[in-house]
């Protein structure tokens, strides 16, 4: 199964709350915040909400 590697890049301050909610469900809590993720539409999702606050990358395993 695929899994995608999701580092938070940017602070959350000054941001919009759903950001915030999107990135705090990946599980992302402060600047450098690496999760390895199951790549299933819920994380696309969240993904693509808060894609300038992260940094991704496909994880084969």
């Amino acid at each position: 199964m695929k899994k995608i590697k999701v580092r938070l890049i940017r602070g959350l301050a000054g941001k919009p709350e759903k950001h915030i909610k999107a990135v705090k469900s990946l599980g992302l809590r402060k600047v450098g915040d690496v999760r390895i993720l199951p790549d299933n539409p819920m994380v696309r999702g969240n993904i693509k909400i808060a894609h300038y606050l992260l940094q991704v990358q496909e994880v084969e395993e």
